[in-house]
């Protein structure tokens, strides 16, 4: 297509989309071709989709970072958390650790125990296959599900897992004690998994087998996290296609809870240690981009510990969640990021015409007005941590 057909084109999906329309399959691949020239007007577009379906309120969810172990099956060529059982004194995290950790959350006003974990590590390691089995479990997904239910038990915390790839049984056991779990998408691109690709070494990050773990939880009618990782190799379109799965199974299931963007950043001592971090402008684009695909009633993250000096920059681009905050623990994947205070969050929150809320690991939409999505006993924890807009009681003050 001609460049000024394409410009053309791309004024039009840009202007249906301001008037918060829904925009075609068609239309949407059309935001692929990046465009500097209409970055302020797609923004705008965003802004107003995101005003229509969520206004101005913006959310975080205060939380505990739970690593309940790093060792992995997957080498991912931009990872530093995954570490070998000759690295580490400890291969999991104990119960008593994991309720410490918790607890000394529980008394900082956290609402969410965020476990992540490494994919199956005792399908590689020997060492961790024999700890699981002197302790009593089958799986690491077992001792997980084991762990997110003392928490769930023991403190005030809801559990999110985010273990990697789950089978249908797998899920259906941690939904008793976490009202949502997530699973990164991070791209649908081929490439990524070729050789010489950041995935050439990681079998649980090919697209089928992530948008497989997506679908059991749309029937399970697990709320869920996922998202795109952006800057790893992918191409605008690979980005824009995988919007559009998401938006398909979204429609499917209506279960996606939330949407992550995610800005790659390079670490040291890995094999992309020399590559360039995510361009922030194409940033931006695929943020708005999100924000008009996914309509206005998604929730839309990026995290601002990966955007420090700037993060306010993509309320302008139609996000509408921080994500998880922490005021204990560190993010353990990437260690180099702080979390930003919660204070600073405020204040930069509220500067550009937003109003700061905490949330609870699960949105409102999916537990307010509806029985639908959680079991009965959680259902019962997730109200009573709510207000009645389905906020964290005592809202912002508790935290500042």
């Amino acid at each position: 297509m001609h460049q000024q057909k394409i410009n053309e084109y791309l004024d039009e999906v840009i202007a249906k989309a301001s008037e918060v329309a829904e925009i075609s399959d068609e239309e949407a691949l059309a935001l692929s071709r990046y465009s500097e020239d209409h970055l302020i007007d797609l923004c705008g577009a965003a802004s107003k989709v995101r005003n229509h379906g969520k206004g101005t309120t913006v959310t975080f969810s205060p939380k505990v970072f739970i690593p309940l172990t790093r060792l992995c099956r997957d080498y991912c060529g931009y990872c530093t958390f995954r570490i070998d059982p000759d690295q580490t004194q400890s291969l999991y995290m104990s119960a008593e650790e994991v309720l410490n950790v918790a607890k000394q959350g529980e008394d900082l006003g956290c609402t969410e125990a965020l476990f992540t974990l490494g994919e199956r590590p005792e399908q590689k390691y020997p060492e961790a296959k024999e700890w699981l089995s002197n302790n009593g479990y089958d799986s690491t997904l077992d001792y997980l599900a084991s762990m997110t239910e003392l928490v769930v038990k023991q403190t005030r915390l809801l559990p999110h897992a985010n273990p990697g790839t789950m089978t249908h049984r797998e899920l259906n056991v941690l939904k008793d004690s976490n009202p949502s779990t997530g699973i990164m998408l991070e791209s649908t691109s081929e490439i990524l998994y070729q050789e010489g690709g950041p995935h050439e070494f990681a079998p649980s990050k090919r697209p089928i087998v992530r948008l497989k773990t997506i679908s059991i939880a749309g029937e399970l009618r697990i709320p869920f996290t996922t998202g795109l990782l952006i800057g790893i190799g992918e191409t605008m379109l690979d980005r824009i296609e995988s919007l559009l799965e998401i938006r398909n199974l979204q429609r499917k299931y209506n279960h996606i809870q939330e949407t992550i963007i995610q800005n790659f950043r390079a670490k040291p001592e890995t094999p992309m240690a020399e590559s360039p971090d995510a361009e922030t402008q194409e940033m931006l684009w695929t943020v708005a981009a999100a924000r008009i695909i996914l309509g206005p009633q998604a929730n839309i993250q990026v995290p601002p510990n990966l955007s420090s000096e700037n993060y306010e920059m993509y309320l302008t681009a139609g996000i509408n969640d921080w994500g998880g905050v922490s005021p204990l623990t560190i993010d353990y994947v990437n260690p180099e990021a702080p979390w930003p205070l919660i204070t600073n969050l405020k204040s930069k929150t509220e500067s550009a015409g937003f109003e700061l809320k905490p949330r609870l690991a699960v949105y409102p939409e999916y537990f307010l007005d509806t029985e639908e999505y959680l079991p009965v006993d959680l259902l019962a924890k997730v109200r009573g941590l709510a207000d009645d807009q389905g906020y964290v009681k005592d809202g912002i003050n508790r935290y500042v």
